[in-house]
């Protein structure tokens, strides 16, 4: 008889895990929007594509300056670590807010362009291309893709949209650009045309 009860009670668990998982695998997927998902970073492509997050994200192994993405004046380089080499550290001139004046040197926590080891560079780059590598851990810093929400909250990201006097800001507001980033990884971070 304790047998039976024991195969009972063995078949009961075993019928509630596979109801739990099916109702759990049912719910993830019914909240997964591969269309809505591609369609909310195609909204925030404009601000990658921005000069404010370009200047950082181009071709090459310096930072650019400017609307038009000229490279940065005194021949300044990425260095290992992104800070910039030998004494053309980005910290020399850069602090951690805008210097005030006209065309003065920008600033904000933690200036610095992405390491060597992992650029970031996305000039050139599809909007699927682009979604890909914010998605690739190997590529992107080892961060999965709510770290990467955080990351575009971070004071370096904020200051595109509090850019100092004599540069335009990205013209997305922070709040549409927050929604949109928000909603492709609540529906599952699809990419366009993948």
């Amino acid at each position: 008889m304790n047998c039976r009860i024991a195969v009972s009670v063995l078949l009961l668990v075993v019928v509630v895990m596979c109801a739990s998982y099916f109702a759990y695998t049912t719910t993830v997927q019914s909240s997964r929007d591969d269309v809505g998902a591609a369609a909310a970073f195609e909204a925030i492509v404009p601000v990658f594509h921005h000069p404010r997050c370009m200047n950082c994200h181009s071709a090459g192994d310096y930072p650019r300056q400017g609307d038009d993405g000229h490279p940065h004046a005194m021949e300044v380089r990425r260095g290992a670590d992104g800070h910039g080499v030998t004494a053309q550290k980005c910290s020399t001139c850069h602090q951690d807010h805008n210097t005030a004046g006209l065309n003065m040197p920008p600033g904000a926590e933690d200036w610095h362009l992405p390491s060597a080891k992992m650029p970031m560079i996305w000039e050139g780059l599809s909007n699927s291309q682009l979604c890909q590598l914010f998605k690739d851990p190997k590529q992107n810093g080892g961060r999965n893709v709510q770290q990467i929400v955080e990351h575009m909250n971070t004071p370096l990201v904020l200051w595109g949209w509090n850019p100092g006097e004599g540069r335009t800001p990205i013209p997305t507001s922070r709040q549409d650009f927050e929604a949109k980033l928000h909603d492709w990884a609540a529906k599952g971070a699809a990419c366009p045309g993948s």
